[in-house]
């Protein structure tokens, strides 16, 4: 099958500058149908990718900017091919929603949001499909461009605060990024080589221990923020507070992952020693992330907040799978990426269900009583709950599970301790799942059951989540070769030891007793014994 990925990329944006230019309700149809068809090439490349190889995919590599060495590389593999797909479903359910049901009214300026809405969707694609670091950066800069006017000018409340303190931190962010990509790129260059800033060649061209570990903490700044994580999540509670719901469904459920997929594309193939050097302060980050977000999502009233701390804290699991730096912990964070962004687009969809049921408000303290009327939105909403909690039989168990075992397989403290996460969040799900639907009804609360378009939007986020835990090995099994291919820099460095003995294949470091040039240990039967 053939398939440009750049047509998947500019779709959106394309189907968007047609609809501006007819004006009217064609710019909500327009936006409908560029979204729709980035969903039929997304079904498209899940039937059609061959699994069984860890290779790229539909590839483009064209020259683009020669002088320094960037081209327009794309590419597509287990790493990024559900991504993709979580992207096209996501941005078309939350298009839909803002055009016709009322998601987000647009009263003002449909044209600007629409094609605001376009860009954004073109800019993640962008950076997930990107195979040079050059084109990553580009659109992971782009897309703060977006949400900038997407929140700032759509937004509620104190909006322009809200986006003010979004941009300072992801700005700076992005900063720091561009001049660890340049560093990368520059110091990599082989003596009269080429400069080039293809992931692949860059993973084959490693640099001295020293200089990976400053340039893994600007990528790591800027990747922690966009997530985000403890301690760097301050523009979050005022940025979710004010975000229109649409627009938050897709930067909580995708843009947030963009972060985290840089951390398995960049970081760990192209600086395996400063994955290494750093793993037990990712790992500490990772846990407070699930404690801390765990902790203020069981204390908030704020439904959004709830749901945004409660990010905080799966983002920090993600963040533990990746950095446990095991195989099965990155597969189970690749895949918890892919059940977090369904889950929580579902249930900010189900925030919106219930504020316009309690008089607008998004408290929990003016919700209550709202299942008596409305059985079918309490148990789309009990799905969601508990795959939120990772419920045997959902997808986040799978997940979650795999970044434990992987967690205790190399950092056995930190999976213990990552282990409270699990019980806080069934805490914190709950509440918000017994508050809103089943206490005394609440004042302003008008029960009514999901209407048929609401159920449209709703139920086929569900119905995927559902199959994905009955077979998650639809997603692991895309993702397997690739997932293993790119913790395989940092597995080298390890020194696997059994019995004292040394594995066959492993990287010995200098010094170790019994290995040419190590001093003779005292039981080394090379030593010559010594004279009485």
């Amino acid at each position: 099958m053939t398939i440009h990925l750049s047509i998947v990329i500019f779709l959106p944006l394309a189907a968007a500058l047609i609809g501006v230019l007819l004006g009217g309700r064609a710019v909500r149809w327009a936006a409908v149908l560029g979204s729709l068809g980035v969903l039929g090439y997304a079904v498209a490349m899940l039937i059609d990718f061959d699994s069984s190889s860890g290779a790229l995919q539909y590839v483009t590599d064209d020259a683009w900017i020669p002088q320094l060495g960037i081209r327009w590389s794309l590419g597509l593999d287990g790493l990024n091919l559900l991504l993709v797909a979580l992207t096209a479903l996501l941005w078309f359910a939350a298009t839909v929603g803002a055009a016709f049901l009322g998601v987000t009214r647009i009263e003002e300026r449909p044209k600007l949001f629409f094609f605001q809405l376009a860009l954004a969707q073109s800019a993640v694609l962008g950076a997930f499909l990107a195979q040079d670091l050059a084109v990553f950066v580009f659109f992971f800069d782009l897309m703060l461009v977006p949400f900038y006017f997407l929140i700032g000018a759509w937004g509620r409340g104190e909006r322009v605060a809200a986006t003010t303190k979004l941009v300072i931190y992801t700005l700076v962010g992005s900063l720091l990024m561009l001049a660890g990509a340049i560093a990368l790129g520059v110091l990599s260059t082989p003596s009269g080589g080429q400069i080039s800033f293809s992931l692949a060649e860059l993973a084959q061209r490693p640099l001295p221990e020293g200089t990976q570990l400053w340039i893994f903490v600007l990528f790591a700044l800027a990747f922690l923020v966009k997530m985000p994580a403890f301690p760097l999540h301050g523009w979050m509670p005022d940025g979710y507070r004010a975000a229109p719901l649409a627009v938050l469904i897709v930067f909580s459920a995708v843009v947030s992952k963009v972060a985290a997929y840089g951390f398995l594309r960049i970081v760990l193939p192209t600086m395996p020693e400063a994955a290494l050097h750093f793993q037990d302060l990712m790992l500490i980050l990772a846990v407070l992330s699930i404690v801390y977000g765990s902790a203020l999502a069981f204390s908030s009233d704020d439904t959004r907040l709830v749901l945004g701390y409660s990010s905080v804290a799966q983002l920090g699991f993600i963040t533990l799978g990746i950095f446990s730096l095991t195989d099965l912990g990155a597969q189970g964070a690749l895949m918890q990426m892919v059940n977090h962004g369904l889950v929580v687009a579902a249930l900010f969809l189900i925030v919106g269900l219930l504020a316009a049921r309690a008089g607008g408000s998004e408290s929990l303290d003016d919700m209550g009583g709202i299942a008596s009327r409305a059985p079918v939105l309490a148990a789309l909403f009990l799905i969601a709950s508990l795959a939120s909690l990772a419920m045997p039989g959902s997808p986040n168990f799978v997940g979650e599970l795999l970044i434990l075992f992987g967690t205790l397989e190399s950092q056995i403290v930190f999976g213990v301790l990552a282990c409270s996460g699990v019980a806080m969040a069934a805490v914190y799900m709950i509440r918000m799942y017994q508050r809103a639907m089943h206490n005394g009804i609440g004042a302003g609360v008008e029960s009514r059951e999901i209407c048929r378009g609401e159920l449209a939007l709703l139920a086929p986020l569900v119905a995927v989540i559902i199959a994905l835990g009955i077979y998650p090995q639809f997603a692991l099994g895309r993702s397997e070769a690739t997932v293993l291919g790119k913790v395989a820099a940092v597995e080298q460095l390890r020194v696997p030891v059994s019995g004292g003995v040394i594995l066959p294949g492993a990287q010995i470091p200098e010094g170790v007793p019994g290995t040419p040039g190590a001093p003779l240990g005292p039981q080394d039967p090379a030593r010559e014994p010594t004279a009485p």
